[in-house]
């Protein structure tokens, strides 16, 4: 699976630089110089263009603002960066330890959970985890095939099971019903 940690926003400069909006807890260690990120490419290039490669290494990083300028080995100009703008970056989460807090999780590891009430009732599958402002969100499907979002906080999420495979859910009055 891959996980997303960041996506390339636009060139910076004539060089083949990118600016790079950063989407992961630990920059320092998925963005330097030799590491290789996947690449996913929303839409195909048009015929004769560049293709994006399925990886790119990072030959050179800098901070700027609150994102990252990023020099990428083989991008050398801005034609280059340009056809890199919207290019998702990630890396294979198989290649990611588990994090060292117990009550920290990678998304990889939440998403397929069997989402059950504290009584054991069945409340969906966890399909994806959403990353709000204020906190983050559990996808379920629910069984009838909707979604709803939970947000992930001890109040609401009081236990992950790994193991189990499941993430016990004691929703307040309503909150599966929108």
């Amino acid at each position: 699976m891959l996980l997303y940690v960041g996506h390339v926003a636009k060139p910076h400069g004539i060089r083949g630089e990118v600016i790079v909006a950063v989407r992961t807890d630990e920059p320092a260690a998925r963005f330097t110089p030799g590491a290789v990120l996947a690449t996913e490419v929303d839409r195909p290039a048009p015929p004769g263009a560049w293709q994006v490669p399925a990886t790119l290494t990072i030959e050179a990083v800098r901070a700027h603002q609150d994102r990252l300028i990023v020099a990428f080995e083989g991008v050398h100009d801005r034609n280059l960066a340009e056809a890199l703008r919207g290019v998702v970056l990630g890396v294979d989460s198989s290649r990611v330890g588990a994090p060292e807090d117990p009550d920290e999780f990678n998304d990889h590891q939440l998403i397929g959970l069997s989402a059950v009430s504290p009584a054991g009732e069945t409340l969906g599958e966890v399909v994806r985890v959403d990353h709000a402002p204020a906190s983050d969100l559990l996808v379920l499907r629910r069984p009838e095939h909707r979604e709803s979002l939970i947000p992930f906080v001890k109040a609401i999420v009081p236990e992950v099971d790994l193991a189990g495979g499941r993430v016990v859910v004691d929703a307040p009055e309503g909150l599966l019903d929108l």
